[in-house]
């Protein structure tokens, strides 16, 4: 039973307010609201016996009521401990409109930078550490795993690899063939495809194709996982997700790519050999003694060492984008996205730091 009395701008709620007594209130208080002149109106529950979850949305409605202004008064302690737990009159959203000036946002981004740099050094370290602990002590790790990343890994990116390595050397060996075929130099198309292969377009190119197929993989496991909490299952089972997860996948991959790469090379060469035998007109003895006349151990070296940072590239990058992954399918997916861009990115920088490192570093004869 409730009951409403009503002095001026003040009005008395009395007994019980719950929910079988909120629709005869509602229609009472409404008609006391717009009927009163006051713009303030108190409400005293001093009387109020009990109250449940409908009673205070009760409350909360009328405190909304429109051209009114509108507070609760004496208020009994377990009446208002009640309204303390399950209003929602205390759940506040604060929103700034004033834009951030240009030194807050640059901060803003350099310390964001900063800290998902340290968060990348220290994964490179974790990788790094349980990769080389994990050649001598096989505890935490899947049995199998191993090989079943190098044919994830290897095994099954070697026809697109061996595909897009020899177009690259049949487009480069033409587009070179043009221009020496000029001069008379038809030999040195061998010289041009032999070095290039090596050193930069067969490694490079391997690495492209292994971040967009591999590296993207690496990251939607990991992000998956991380939405699934699975990750979080693996610490309760006190397993490292680094040792579980990445590290098979570190050492396949520091594995397979050096052997992509020679692949990558043997079949862009064999691409040049087609375009300098069908379209130069040299023999296939000529072609041969001119690469091996030009090509030297250095450069098998070169290619192989930039192979191996590209692999460890894409793998720590993976993970770190599968890591930081937020939000259910949609975060995965951008996750996955960021994973393979950055892949590339950073191949690129690492080929460039390399070249120069390698170019200024090579011996003078």
């Amino acid at each position: 039973m409730i009951e409403f009395l009503i002095s001026e701008n003040t009005f008395f709620i009395s007994g019980e307010l719950k929910m079988e007594s909120i629709k005869s209130a509602w229609e009472k208080i409404n008609k006391l609201f717009q009927d009163n002149k006051h713009s303030t109106i108190l409400i005293d529950l001093s009387n109020v016996t009990t109250i449940d979850s409908a009673g205070i949305a009760f409350l909360d409605e009328i405190k909304l009521f429109p051209a009114k202004q509108v507070q609760l008064i004496n208020i009994p302690p377990t009446i208002q401990q009640a309204i303390k737990s399950f209003s929602s009159d205390k759940v506040t959203t604060e929103t700034s409109t004033r834009r951030p000036i240009m030194f807050e946002w640059l901060g803003n981004k350099i310390y964001n930078s900063i800290q998902k740099f340290i968060e990348l050094l220290y994964l490179t370290a974790d990788i790094f550490y349980w990769s080389i602990v994990g050649l001598f002590q096989r505890k935490g790790q899947r049995e199998g795993s191993f090989i079943q990343q190098s044919l994830l890994i290897g095994v099954e990116a070697f026809l697109i690899v061996a595909l897009i390595s020899f177009l690259i050397g049949l487009i480069l060996a033409l587009q070179a063939a043009a221009q020496l075929r000029q001069f008379g130099a038809n030999i040195f198309v061998a010289d041009l495809i032999g070095i290039s292969m090596l050193r930069e377009m067969g490694p490079i190119m391997t690495a492209i194709v292994v971040a967009g197929r591999s590296g993207s993989a690496i990251a939607s496991e990991v992000a998956t996982m991380v939405v699934t909490e699975e990750v979080d299952a693996l610490k309760t089972m006190a397993l490292n997700p680094i040792r579980y997860i990445i590290v098979p996948k570190f050492h396949a991959i520091t594995v397979t790519m050096p052997l992509l790469t020679i692949l990558s090379d043997l079949v862009g060469i064999l691409g040049g050999f087609i375009i300098g035998v069908t379209y130069l007109q040299l023999s296939a003895a000529a072609f041969y003694n001119e690469l091996m006349t030009v090509l030297i151990l250095r450069d098998i070296f070169i290619g192989l060492a930039k192979s191996v940072v590209f692999a460890w590239i894409i793998v720590i990058v993976g993970c770190y984008s599968g890591f930081q992954v937020k939000g259910g399918a949609e975060g995965v997916g951008k996750a996955t996205t960021a994973s393979v861009v950055a892949s590339i990115f950073f191949v690129i920088i690492a080929d460039s730091i390399l070249g120069l490192i390698f170019y200024f570093g090579q011996p003078v004869y």
